[in-house]
């Protein structure tokens, strides 16, 4: 799941039951994110990242099952927070194209690879840097197929 912001509690807590039933949950939160991962017996299953550089990612894009081609997909505005689920009109859309499922995968796999931007957050609320391994960078690797859609069109 990518979003910007993780903090309405009862999908907090809908998530920490998750986690208790074994469920695999991969969180992309650019800010704020009330979620505590990998606390034994709660959520020792959920690892959140955060992606910090020069763009600023503003996608939401959910992913429900661990097969990425069987999956079901949502994108649109809202983030996890009390006033867009309580008090204010906004939308998700499901993502049927097997072509479109797909980049939404390639999407969410550049996330969760970045080892360049990465911050991950520990069981006790802080934040660490997450060790550079093999120079993955989401922003670059984005941009540079960008770039390349660009010139094809061309």
């Amino acid at each position: 799941m990518k979003m910007n912001a993780l903090v309405d509690p009862g999908m907090v807590d809908a998530l920490y039951a998750a986690s208790q039933r074994g469920v695999q949950v991969d969180l992309i939160v650019r800010g704020i994110c009330c979620l505590r991962p990998q606390v034994p017996g709660l959520s020792d299953t959920i690892r959140v990242r955060s992606i910090i550089g020069r763009f600023l990612e503003h996608s939401r894009v959910y992913r429900f099952g661990a097969d990425p081609a069987d999956a079901e997909y949502l994108i649109g505005s809202a983030d996890l927070m009390p006033r867009n689920l309580d008090r204010r009109v906004e939308a998700l859309a499901p993502v049927d194209d097997p072509r479109l499922k797909a980049r939404l995968a390639e999407l969410l796999d550049a996330n969760l690879a970045d080892d360049t931007l990465s911050w991950e957050l520990t069981a006790d609320g802080m934040w660490r840097k997450v060790p550079t391994v093999v120079g993955e960078s989401t922003q670059r690797r984005l941009k540079d197929a960008a770039i390349a859609r660009s010139h094809a069109f061309s």
